[in-house]
């Protein structure tokens, strides 16, 4: 029942009354171990003492004064954004959609201001997922998104990821402004881009005076072991780059990051937000920012995801009628299931774990990054308890 809700979830049948950590609470008190994390945002778990000691001390200080004026936490923040990238800028917003539109609106900006208006095809590539605004559904490389909303916005092109004569010919077109792309796909199933791939878009990019555009919304912030994922390779930098998920720790904050020489058509007036980079956000992003950024969690990200990656490994060869690939990056993770991954969504609630869904079929595992190793063993449990109940169905 939606109630006077908009009818736009299929919800699942449960109600959370609190969470700790890595686990949520539901009304009945089952407590669910949570892969899910507000789809990569909850970062650090379930109410993390240090990011509601922030929002409370802020809390009592100051919510909301507008851009009008300074913000000193938007200087804070983006000195550590600017600092641990290859970025010199940084624009805030209330989440990852908005923080894609300032990137879109950048790229073309940048090529207009020298001269070049007709430079604004965005490039972008099936399977991709940029969010659910017009524009973002537009670079997003998934037709779906648009049915209903009328004809598709004029330059956006959308190439397949395995033709590359076909990327390099359209990068090299004196119409193209930019390239958009997810150095791990989410939505489009946890699909890791190559490092070839990563510095050839580079390289072809920085020939033809065409500006490269990292979406890091999920997987940025740790979640695949590194602060960033591009940050795996040398020489893939893009020029501007979207985050947000995990940047505040489950508080709605993104950011928009760019290099000085991407953001020079931006100047006072031709963009802007109400409440991106409030006091509010600001206070709690600094503090996830602080505990997310450190060697010592980026370490333990790498280390829990190849436990849990061992694991699901060896449940693919246990269970090959249900998985059939184990896919991603760091803690975001895709299982491509044999079976509806739908249904494994479902089974896997009833063993109390909570997984995401995600295109080909997968299912997301996106814990927090603080995941214990206990955890992870309990997570590992509860997917071969899934698969074993899945398996006992398909043979009733």
């Amino acid at each position: 029942m939606t109630g006077h809700l908009l009818n736009v979830y299929n919800r699942a049948p449960v109600t959370f009354t609190h969470g700790e950590g890595s686990w949520l609470i539901a009304d009945n008190g089952d407590r669910y171990l949570d892969c899910v994390g507000g789809i990569a945002t909850d970062a650090l778990g379930h109410c993390h003492p240090k990011l509601v000691a922030a929002l409370t001390e802020q809390a009592g200080k100051l919510w909301h004064i507008s851009n009008m004026f300074r913000i000193p936490g938007q200087e804070e923040l983006a000195d550590r954004l600017t600092g641990a990238s290859f970025a010199d800028l940084a624009f805030f917003t209330n989440s990852g959609t908005e923080a894609i539109e300032a990137a879109l609106k950048m790229a073309r900006r940048h090529h207009s201001a020298r001269g070049n208006p007709d430079r604004d095809v965005i490039i972008g590539f099936k399977g991709s997922f940029h969010g659910r605004t017009y524009a973002a559904i537009n670079a997003s490389g998934n037709a779906g998104y648009l049915d209903g909303f009328g004809p598709a916005l004029p330059g956006y092109l959308q190439l397949g990821l395995d033709d590359w004569p076909a990327i390099a010919a359209a990068i090299a077109a004196p119409t193209t402004a930019a390239v958009i792309i997810e150095p791990v796909q989410g939505e489009g199933g946890a699909r890791e881009m190559s490092e070839e791939l990563l510095r050839g878009l580079r390289q072809a990019c920085s020939a033809s005076g065409v500006l490269l555009i990292h979406d890091e919304v999920q997987s940025g912030m740790g979640r695949t072991g590194r602060l960033f994922a591009h940050q795996w390779h040398k020489g893939v930098e893009p020029d501007i780059m979207a985050v947000a998920k995990a940047l505040g720790g489950g508080f709605p904050v993104g950011a928009c990051l760019a290099t000085r020489d991407a953001a020079s058509g931006m100047v006072p007036g031709v963009h802007g937000t109400t409440f991106g980079g409030n006091p509010l956000a600001m206070a709690v992003a600094i503090a996830a920012f602080d505990e997310i950024a450190t060697p010592d969690m980026l370490a333990h990200v790498r280390e829990v995801s190849a436990h849990l990656r061992d694991g699901l490994a060896r449940l693919q060869a246990r269970y090959p009628e249900t998985i059939a690939e184990v896919r991603g990056k760091g803690l975001l993770i895709g299982v491509k299931m044999v079976v509806e991954n739908r249904a494994f969504m479902k089974a896997a609630r009833e063993h109390l774990l909570l997984v995401a869904g995600g295109g080909e079929n997968c299912i997301r595992l996106l814990p927090p990054l603080n995941l214990s190793h206990a955890e992870a063993g309990i997570v590992l449990e509860r997917m071969d308890e899934t698969c074993n109940a899945m398996l006992t169905e398909m043979a009733a």
